[in-house]
């Protein structure tokens, strides 16, 4: 590993160290002897302390440095801390083997790069994040740390607004080896991103958030894969004002598995279908807040190897979408609908993902008002799920509770959130759904704590969550409906940007106050009906 000798003095002979243990092992004993022949006279006490046992000796001298290396990656990061200050050797040991890395790249850290890395000098996986209100290390800084590790292989910047397409360059020279990047609220542009996919060849993942530098200027380039194109298998796109621009690099990528694209402005239906053919390789799609269409899912079912596809909140995306995908894509594992609640998604999608999709193992619900039909249909031909979320649904009641307990036999995981349940839909998990290992009810306003003590007494072995205390009165925003995959099935989660303002006063508010609130709730329904409406 290229580590230097240990500085620490060379430890004596085995010899000498069991000799200290006898000789502590020897006055112990004596001084119990003495102790005990004291209990028994009534003699005067002499004892004789025996010489000081030597304690600095350090029992690991005699382990490699690779050896300990390989202890020091079975800690946490504030264990490895620590142990870094018990000895000189354990510090040089523990910096030459870490291998992640977060700074917060501050422009202040330029100066520190040097020594920084002089100590971390095996960093092949680095995070730099620096927050909106202070000024981030510049190109000079990246150049420096780019230089210092050659052999990384996965870089994270946020926030890092001083970085341009210079030090991007430099970057991309440095690292050729680099295989993961992401980037968020940052201010290069086009021509950093092509000199990074130009230059790693085997960069393999792709995340782009809010990347401000792109703008749809005659003098912006589009992205396209370069030396990257035969390695890339993951692109992620988020938040972006001219994600058109990144259409040749996902056209291009002829490897690529995993596609996000997560509210950014463009036409993607044009791009699905350049994309969506017979021989594509894509597994897993996101499409979110997207201006896609029918046109677009209809392309999509022509990968016939798709797994994994999200469609959340997009307006334009109806039944008929849905049956293409549900009716060309026989490997479907995993679905997540939210319509939105604007029920252009409903009977005759879900039937037909019933018909047609066997291997389906997991189903998230949001905003969609199935009937009776469908879901019976769903869990009578779906044998093989094991994953279901039901969420902001008006139609989802007692009775389709009880269908899906009787006759979704592998069912392990459960959620319903904001639907017209009572304690009789939830009674029915007593007996159904044999290999149900947790169910999590929330914001149901007919459920009482009193059926899950119940359940839990009857299924010692079920996980039962049930938040009877957070009841909306309000219809259930589909978008609030995020954290409840998480949380109840382990789905992945759908981050949504939330604004913390200052705390609540414990006095009354004043009228202003109150005027100013109802205007900004005037504002923010205001908003959020052009939205739909759009």
């Amino acid at each position: 590993m290229g580590q230097s000798s240990s500085t620490n003095a060379p430890s004596p002979p085995r010899s000498t160290q069991r000799h200290h243990r006898s000789i502590s092992l020897s006055s112990s004993f004596s001084a119990r002897s003495e102790i005990f022949s004291f209990m028994h006279s009534k003699k005067e006490p002499s004892f004789e302390i025996p010489d000081a046992v030597p304690t600095t000796i350090d029992y690991t001298s005699e382990i490699p440095d690779e050896c300990l290396a390989i202890v020091f990656q079975f800690l946490s990061s504030g264990e490895r801390k620590r142990c870094s200050l018990v000895s000189r050797r354990w510090l040089l040991v523990e910096g030459e083997s870490r291998h992640r890395l977060a700074l917060n790249a501050q422009s202040d850290l330029l100066p520190l790069i040097p020594s920084i890395f002089a100590r971390f000098d095996s960093v092949t996986k680095l995070a730099l994040r620096c927050d909106r209100r202070s000024v981030s290390i510049n190109d000079e800084g990246l150049i420096l740390i780019s230089f210092r590790c050659p052999n990384l292989t996965r870089l994270k910047l946020r926030g890092c607004r001083e970085i341009t397409d210079v030090g991007m360059a430099g970057l991309a020279k440095n690292c050729k080896g680099l295989k993961k990047f992401s980037c968020g609220s940052c201010t290069f542009g086009a021509k950093g991103i092509n000199a990074l996919l130009d230059s790693c060849s085997y960069l393999e993942e792709l995340s782009v958030k809010r990347l401000r530098g792109i703008n749809d200027g005659g003098a912006a380039e589009p992205i396209g894969p370069g030396a990257a194109a035969s390695s890339l298998k993951s692109i992620c796109l988020k938040e972006l004002y001219n994600g058109d621009f990144f259409g040749p690099l996902i056209s291009g990528a002829k490897k690529l598995k995993t596609l996000k694209l997560l509210r950014c402005l463009g036409d993607w239906d044009r791009l699905l279908e350049t994309i969506a053919t017979a021989d594509s390789c894509l597994v897993e799609v996101h499409l979110e807040r997207l201006q896609v269409t029918d046109v677009g899912l209809s392309s999509l079912s022509n990968c016939s190897k798709l797994e994994i596809l999200h469609i959340v909140k997009t307006l334009e995306c109806t039944n008929i979408g849905v049956i293409a995908i549900a009716e060309h894509c026989k490997y479907l594992r995993k679905l997540h609908i939210d319509g939105w609640r604007a029920n252009r998604i409903g009977n005759e999608g879900l039937t037909a993902i019933a018909k047609h999709s066997a291997n389906l193992q997991e189903l998230v619900l949001i905003g969609v008002n199935p009937n009776s039909a469908s879901l019976e249909a769903i869990a009578t031909n779906c044998q093989k799920l094991e994953r279901l979320a039901l969420c902001g649904s008006e139609t989802i009641a007692d009775g389709e509770i009880s269908c899906i307990a009787s006759k979704c036999v592998a069912l392990k995981k459960l959620c319903i959130k904001g639907c017209p349940v009572s304690d009789e839909g939830i009674e029915a998990f007593a007996w159904g759904c044999p290999n149900l290992v947790k169910i999590k009810v929330k914001k149901c306003k007919n459920v009482t704590s009193e059926v899950g003590d119940w359940l839990r007494a009857r299924r010692g072995s079920l996980v039962v969550n049930l938040d009877v205390c957070e009841v909306e009165t309000e219809a259930v925003d589909a978008s609030a409906s995020d954290g409840v995959q998480e949380d109840a099935v382990e789905f992945p989660p759908i981050i949504s940007q939330v604004t913390v303002g200052e705390p609540e006063r414990e006095h009354e508010p004043s009228s202003s106050t109150s005027s100013s609130s109802g205007r900004r709730a005037s504002i923010f329904k205001t908003r959020l009906t052009v939205e739909v409406g759009n």
